[in-house]
């Protein structure tokens, strides 16, 4: 910890705004994976139609997002707590809110530039723009893959039983492929 203490501070910042940018890229991608991984697993056991599991799907993927930028508005209020007032320029960034908004407006690459991150807070924003673009990307895809496996089920009497009830091989071994069945050890 000598070293540490002896390492110039803009060293040191730079050392913390990478470490923070690790834990929070690993941390928001599994908070995702879980929830999406959650998802695809009880969705498939639900008997509703499926509007309904879509619907799920979507609103449970919004649920993954909006706990990444919550996760990231608390490392920003952090800084701006540790740091104090010069982790930001523009609008001034005082509260949790200020940084919920501006871990929002970043995360979905929106970026309207009134709150501008300075010194070592711009590397966590960089990497949260980064990370909020390759989620998002992310679950569009297993939104797709879901409406892929239930759209075919529109109209069908038992939509959550269509697959295995009808006999329908295709749709049975396109569920196992995009939603493979768990295994128990």
């Amino acid at each position: 910890m000598q070293w540490l203490a002896r390492t110039p501070q803009w060293k040191r910042g730079m050392l913390i705004a990478m470490t923070a940018s690790v834990i929070l890229v690993v941390t928001t991608i599994l908070v995702l994976y879980e929830t999406l991984r959650l998802t695809s697993e009880h969705l498939a056991e639900l008997p509703v139609p499926p509007r309904v599991r879509i619907l799920g799907v979507v609103l449970m993927t919004f649920v993954g997002h909006t706990v990444a930028v919550w996760i990231y508005a608390g490392a920003y209020w952090l800084l701006v707590l540790w740091i104090g007032d010069d982790a930001f320029e523009g609008t001034p960034v005082k509260t949790f809110q200020d940084c919920l908004y501006f871990s929002v407006v970043t995360y979905t690459s929106l970026g309207f530039g009134d709150q501008v991150p300075t010194s070592h807070t711009r590397m966590i924003a960089g990497v949260e723009a980064l990370n909020g673009l390759l989620l998002i990307g992310w679950s569009a895809s297993f939104t797709y893959l879901a409406m892929e496996r239930y759209w075919p089920l529109h109209g069908k009497d038992n939509t959550h039983r269509a697959a295995s009830a009808a006999g329908d091989v295709e749709a049975e071994h396109a569920r196992k492929r995009l939603f493979p069945p768990m295994d128990t050890p």
